[in-house]
């Protein structure tokens, strides 16, 4: 590559200078766009045109203008589906009905629909040479069928039983006279298959008809000869006479019955009264003959007589004596005469008593007769049933003649689609459209050209430009090549490092006010979200020191810590030095994410870039998810879980589950680095109530008593491992910030 730029030097693409040089080079752009919108026009003024039109049909069930409402609801066809509409689509397209359009149409004769019939010299050729197969093989009239067919598009209109019929021709009058004549072709075919299913119907009916209305006579016929055989004579109740003669005589028997048993009441009663010599003038039966009641009126008047006379005469007087002699008279006769009463009683009785017994006898007679009948009955009623049968099939082949024989003419069966949209023919062109062609073909003449002097531009060098290296610590192992380059701040010598089993010597460094960690400060967020200084990492020192950012980076990747918690007791200065490692670790090849739990958000601001992502306090709060809050290091392969931006208060009353989330965290990366912030001993435990979790104290510009009171702090909390982190941190330049 040319452009002056040596083999270590990193380069960028220019894009001001892209543009630049296509703006110098316009000219040639506005031609090779003017050339290309010109030529794309002649192009297609020069193609012939080509008109499209359509025809469309609704596919439903039809039936004849005559049929009555109980017809069309008796033979009611199924609702056409999907399936259905699909069908009659390849219908259209059969073979059998493009041929009877053509030979209607006469397509045969147009040299549109048989280009084959005059090739061209370059077909001819390539004929020759035997690269391309001669149509003049095809009969002409495969030749039209397959030309039609490209030009044709029959489709069915979605969330509908319309099928559109659309046709495409260099002549606007047959593109519609073609789609209109296959709708016609189509519903002859339709209505004439119709016709062609009922004549076929009424020639199969015919015969069947006249062999049932045979078998319909012979069946009745024996039902009436095994009547008359069997003296099972109809009495018009469905019952036979011996059955209904049963029932006359049953109840005529209850009737007679009941007469003798009223007749014996009322002798027996007419008999007690006459024994205990009783009043006769008590019975019914007595009093309402006319003989005793004209004996009663003349015993009253004698009786009357007696006693007006009996005031005025003596007991012996002959004239009470005739009178008491007549009363005498009277009363005998009376007694004579309820004994008739008696008599004819009893008559009655007697008579009922013989009737009874006759009834009996004849009750007998016919039920022997009843059984009989009901054998011979179920004779009866099997050959009843066949000729019903029979007759019933009858009645239905001439309902269905006489319906297929009223549809045998083309008027009377109707096809089950009708035109809703006849072809027109088309006033604008369908292929080319000159304008759109024109238009795409200048935007590709400006394309071609500018990506043709954008290569150019990037191939001769001159749309590229240096970019400075970034900037090393001496104790970083791995190139870091998102790192802005910079002028680090001097700082005080690195305070020494070593393991918690001795007690630490910890240099001077520069007073910086401690940040607050959401651990142990979430009391006052607001105090928390106060915007700090910009501070940018310095060199670490050489790695030949054991605590410095290269080699804690080496000690976690050699010895494979899951899980580290760094504890910054100097607030954002400690957090930039707890990012570095990070990031270092993270060139090592290991999958590294931080955790960011400081007050201050340094951490998410350094890494993210903004303090304002979805973080760990949303997680905790349940307004966000954990793989919303994970987001990527600007400067290297690591990951960062941001702070949030939810209350505080609010997030750490779920401070419990913050173990589970680093648990969960740990599962999926190699390395989990947590920075409290200046946390203390007890919120730290809390994090991890395992405490199988490394510390890292990260103390660029820490107190030395208090680095001392933690790692003291620590050793009595059980956490016997505990890492030095000195890399410092320094206050950037004036309105300058890291990238």
């Amino acid at each position: 590559m040319s452009g002056g730029y040596g083999a270590q030097d990193d380069v960028d693409i220019d894009l001001g200078a892209l543009v630049r040089a296509i703006w110098r080079r316009r000219r040639q752009v506005l031609l090779a766009t003017v050339a290309s919108a010109g030529l794309a026009f002649v192009g297609a003024s020069m193609i012939a045109p080509s008109y499209k039109s359509e025809t469309r049909l609704l596919i439903e069930p039809r039936e004849p203008a005559y049929t009555t409402g109980g017809d069309r609801s008796a033979a009611r066809e199924p609702a056409i589906d999907e399936l259905d509409v699909v069908s009659q689509v390849q219908l259209l397209r059969s073979v059998d009905l493009i041929k009877q359009v053509a030979r209607n149409m006469k397509l045969y004769e147009l040299p549109e629909f048989d280009p084959a019939a005059n090739p061209s010299a370059l077909s001819d050729i390539l004929v020759a040479f035997g690269l391309k197969k001669n149509p003049l093989e095809l009969p002409p009239e495969e030749r039209v069928l397959k030309e039609f067919l490209e030009k044709l598009a029959v489709y069915p209109v979605e969330r509908s039983r319309v099928v559109a019929i659309e046709f495409t021709s260099k002549d606007p009058q047959l593109a519609a006279a073609i789609p209109n004549e296959m709708a016609k072709v189509y519903l002859s075919l339709q209505s004439g298959a119709k016709l062609d299913t009922n004549s076929e119907a009424s020639r199969w009916l015919e015969p069947e008809i006249a062999n049932l209305r045979e078998k319909v006579r012979e069946a009745e016929q024996k039902v009436a000869q095994y009547r008359s055989q069997s003296d099972l004579l109809p009495t018009g109740e469905n019952a036979t006479f011996a059955v209904k003669q049963l029932n006359d005589i049953s109840t005529e028997l209850a009737r007679v019955r009941t007469e003798k048993a009223t007749a014996e009441a009322r002798a027996e009663s007419v008999r007690a009264v006459l024994k205990k010599g009783g009043a006769p003038d008590t019975l019914s039966d007595v009093v309402g003959s006319q003989m005793i009641q004209r004996l009663k009126e003349s015993e009253a008047q004698i009786q009357g007589q007696i006693s007006d006379l009996s005031t005025s005469l003596l007991d012996q007087h002959p004239r009470l004596k005739g009178l008491r002699s007549q009363l005498a008279g009277i009363r005998g006769q009376i007694q004579a005469e309820t004994g008739k009463i008696l008599a004819s009683l009893e008559n009655e009785a007697n008579v009922a008593r013989l009737r009874e017994q006759q009834l009996v006898q004849q009750l007998n007679t016919v039920k022997a007769d009843s059984a009989r009948a009901g054998e011979e009955e179920v004779g009866l009623k099997a050959l009843e049933r066949e000729a019903t049968a029979q007759r019933q099939l009858l009645e239905t082949y001439l309902a269905r003649y006489r319906e297929a024989t009223s549809r045998t003419d083309a008027s009377s069966t109707p096809a089950d689609a009708r035109v809703i949209s006849a072809a027109v023919p088309p006033n604008e062109r369908q292929f080319p459209k000159v304008v759109p062609i024109t238009i795409v073909g200048g935007l590709a003449g400006f394309l071609l050209s500018s990506v043709f002097i954008l290569l150019s531009e990037l191939f001769s060098g001159r749309g590229l430009r240096p970019v400075s290296p970034p900037h090393r610590g001496p104790d970083d192992d791995a190139t870091v090549e998102d790192k802005p380059a910079f002028r680090p701040a001097p700082v005080p010598e690195p305070l020494p490092a070593r393991r918690a089993a001795a007690a630490p010597a910890v240099a001077a460094q520069v007073e910086q006010a401690p940040q607050g960690s959401i651990l142990v400060d979430y009391e006052d967020d607001e105090r928390a979200e106060t915007e700090t200084p910009d501070v940018v990492p310095v060199p670490e020192a050489d790695e030949e020191e054991d605590f410095t950012v290269g080699a804690v980076a080496r000690h976690v990747v050699e010895n494979a810590v899951r899980v580290a918690v760094s504890v910054s007791p100097s607030g954002d200065a400690g957090s930039a030095a707890t990012v570095a490692l990070a990031r270092a670790i993270a060139d090592r090849g290991r999958k590294t994410i931080l955790l960011d739990l400081t007050g201050s958000a340094y951490p998410t601001r350094q890494m993210a870039g903004t303090s304002h992502l979805a973080g760990i306090t949303d997680l905790l709060v349940g307004d966000a998810a954990l793989g919303d809050i994970i987001h990527g290091d600007e400067r290297s392969q690591a990951h960062v879980v941001a702070r949030g931006n939810a209350d505080i208060k609010r997030a750490m009353r779920g401070i419990d589950r913050l173990s589970m989330i680093v648990d969960a965290l740990s599962d999926a990366y190699d390395t989990v680095l947590v920075e409290c912030g200046p946390a203390d001993v007890a919120g730290v435990h809390r994090l991890t109530p395992s405490g199988d979790a490394e510390i890292i104290l990260s103390i660029p510009g820490a107190d030395e008593d208090r680095v001392v009171e933690l790692i003291g702090a620590f050793g009595e909390a059980g956490y016997s491992e505990i890492v030095l982190l000195t890399g410092g941190a320094v206050t950037a330049d004036p309105g300058r910030r890291a990238a």
